[in-house]
């Protein structure tokens, strides 16, 4: 088995690369730190599985994965984060990932994830597919931040993190036009006319409290 393993973490990279050797013994694994990495690791050579963090710096997680599910559509990817799984794991689902992890997960299930969606198969943990399956069953109304789109969600969040427009820009790659764009319709769909008052309905969301 190969596995690439992205993540910006050098001692977090090193610590997922002794688990799954452990469990994997003949595996050969990749480590990448940055997007450009991540992708020219997938240009080189093939891989099983990308396990990918999805806040690593510059062009973010979501935006790899869609750049994976267009040249790589047969690539299982597993998202980790430390983000809580209610804030993300339907949203890297829907773009593409097959399992979504939290980074404070158990060993043995990040040696399940990686074997399930191996296999094929999709990999959240139980109460969060517990959720999903009560949030498709119901036609209840969704929180307004889930209907942001990827690019809104990623602006908002290092918003609420404290960046400036600037700062934003250069991390994502965008123009600080383009960002401003980002964060006038961030303010429009949540509602609120201040980044105070945005800052006040992530900490009630429970929405930037982790980062990496």
């Amino acid at each position: 088995m190969r596995i690439l393993i992205a993540d910006d973490h050098a001692v977090l990279r090193k610590g997922l690369v002794q688990i799954l050797a452990d469990e994997f013994v003949d595996a050969q694994f990749g480590e990448a730190a940055t997007t450009p990495e991540t992708l020219d690791y997938l240009s080189r050579q093939y891989w099983d599985v990308l396990v990918l963090d999805i806040f690593m710096p510059g062009r973010g997680g979501l935006d790899i994965l869609k750049d994976v599910r267009q040249q790589y559509p047969n690539l299982p990817v597993l998202v980790l984060s430390s983000a809580p799984e209610e804030q993300l794991a339907a949203r890297v689902l829907k773009a593409g990932a097959r399992g979504y992890l939290n980074k404070h997960a158990a060993p043995e299930d990040l040696v399940k994830a990686i074997r399930k969606v191996v296999a094929g198969g999709r990999y959240v943990s139980a109460a969060m597919a517990e959720r999903l399956a009560e949030d498709l069953g119901q036609s209840k109304d969704r929180a307004p931040h889930e209907l942001l789109s990827d690019r809104e969600y990623a602006v908002m969040r290092l918003l609420v993190s404290g960046k400036s427009i600037k700062e934003i820009a250069i991390e994502l790659s965008l123009s600080p036009k383009t960002v401003s764009t980002y964060h006038t319709r961030v303010w429009e769909k949540l509602n609120v006319h201040s980044d105070t008052v945005l800052v006040r309905y992530a900490m009630e969301h429970r929405i930037g409290e982790q980062v990496g």
